[in-house]
């Protein structure tokens, strides 16, 4: 928050609670009829009236100066997220390019060696058993 808006906004309000005491004195000084009270207490009223309206334009223009401020800064942040994904697009890029070179190495290497690996069977208890050589399963479907 800006100094300004945060001055603004406690001045303002400061006044506006001073202005409970005059008010209560002009309502005071109406009930007994003193004029010269009421004129006096209304004196002060408008002056801190005038102090609260002064503060306020200064919380306006604190309030302006923030939002500037919050623009630019997400001006800025925006522009290092574009930034950064344009290194991460060409790091990517460059990935995959690396990536398909070292595919097309491994297939061609595993092509040349063929797979040698035995079938594994499992127990119902998870265990493996050895490979069961001899043992077909069948299956018969009749119509």
């Amino acid at each position: 928050m800006h100094v300004k808006t945060m001055e603004g906004l406690v001045g303002a309000g400061t006044n506006m609670n001073l202005l409970n005491t005059p008010l209560r004195v002009f309502k005071e000084a109406r009930r007994r009829g003193d004029t010269a009270t009421m004129e006096r207490a209304m004196g002060y009223v408008s002056e801190f009236d005038g102090k609260v309206e002064e503060y306020k334009a200064e919380t306006d223009e604190g309030m302006k100066e923030d939002a500037k401020d919050a623009k630019e800064k997400a001006e800025l942040e925006r522009e290092k997220a574009i930034q950064k994904r344009e290194e991460e697009g060409e790091e990517l890029e460059t990935g995959t390019v690396e990536n398909k070179k070292e595919a097309a190495d491994t297939e061609t290497d595993t092509k040349m060696v063929p797979d040698r690996r035995e079938p594994v069977f499992y127990t119902k208890t998870g265990e493996s058993s050895e490979n069961r050589i001899g043992l077909s399963t069948s299956i018969s479907v009749s119509v």
